[in-house]
């Protein structure tokens, strides 16, 4: 048994399969982090949409495997890298990366 695991750590597709993983891991803790007005205020679709298709893709792999040329894994990984390239910044820019509207030490009057 620990020879048929020991294997798989010097297949390179494993460790492809685990980076793929990790991505999705990686893109949906941010999801859920950001803040649910920012996604509209950066006229993306809603954090409800991407929490769900990114939670699809990472569960899918999870459950069935990661197969690094199978449909569904391509499919989630380029829902993964739309959300991090595309949306994330976009509401990454909103908040200033604080969740906090890129404001900055301001009060009700201006900065303090």
């Amino acid at each position: 048994m620990s020879e048929i695991l020991a294997l798989d750590y010097l297949n390179p597709f494993w460790w492809l399969a685990v980076a793929i993983v990790g991505f999705k891991l990686t893109a949906f803790v941010d999801a859920v982090t950001r803040r649910e007005d920012a996604y509209r205020a950066a006229d993306k679709k809603t954090k409800t949409f991407w929490l769900v298709v990114l939670g699809l893709a990472l569960g899918l792999d999870l459950l069935l495997g990661a197969a690094v040329f199978g449909i569904l894994t391509l499919v989630g990984l380029a829902a993964a890298i739309i959300y991090m390239v595309d949306v994330r910044p976009a509401i990454k820019q909103l908040t200033d990366g604080r969740g906090n509207g890129g404001k900055r030490n301001t009060g009700p009057y201006g900065p303090w």
